[in-house]
């Protein structure tokens, strides 16, 4: 069980150390937009389209890696001084409860019209926008996938937890 969450770590460490460039890549176009148009007096819609691709893209696909560190707000009252086998019901609750058919339904609602985007091949409303608006809406079904899979890491090392793992206690007393 903790070589498949391992796994979805990984996977989705990866994708949101790779997305997360994007920030960086969204400062620097968003400062070059606004050059642009303010002492060069030129704009241009694809490059305005651009900047929200990207957050889109970053906003989605960083989603799991923030739940895998942890990041997310969490209203807590009593969590964050419960005991690591308190924490695991409630993480593992809350996963196979809310968290995993959230993300299933968001899949199953998203799917259509996502599908209805790439048979058309969607583009920008606009006439010198970007021509891949299917990319962008694809995201949501990466999103949905990815946030489900940590979902699944989650639960099982909540599982690993109420079982007396020892390593896994420590991760989730420690916050790693």
């Amino acid at each position: 069980m903790r070589g498949i969450a391992a796994l979805i770590d990984g996977l989705n460490e990866w994708v949101g150390r790779t997305v997360s460039w994007l920030a960086l890549l969204i400062v620097i176009v968003q400062f070059l937009v606004v050059v642009g148009r303010y002492v060069f007096g030129i704009g241009s819609i694809w490059v305005q389209e651009l900047i929200v691709y990207m957050f889109g893209f970053l906003f989605m696909l960083g989603a799991a890696y923030t739940l895998r560190h942890d990041g997310h707000v969490r209203v807590d009252i009593l969590y964050r001084e419960a005991r690591p086998q308190v924490k695991a019901r409630v993480n593992l609750i809350g996963s196979l409860v809310f968290l995993i058919p959230i993300c299933v339904l968001i899949f199953w609602v998203a799917f259509p019209y996502v599908l209805q985007s790439w048979l058309i091949l969607e583009g920008s409303q606009e006439a010198s926008g970007i021509p891949a608006r299917f990319l962008q809406k694809t995201a949501i079904l990466a999103f949905a996938v990815l946030m489900g899979l940590q979902g699944v890491a989650l639960a099982i090392r909540s599982i690993l937890v109420l079982r007396g793992d020892d390593e896994e206690i420590l991760a989730l007393t420690s916050g790693k």
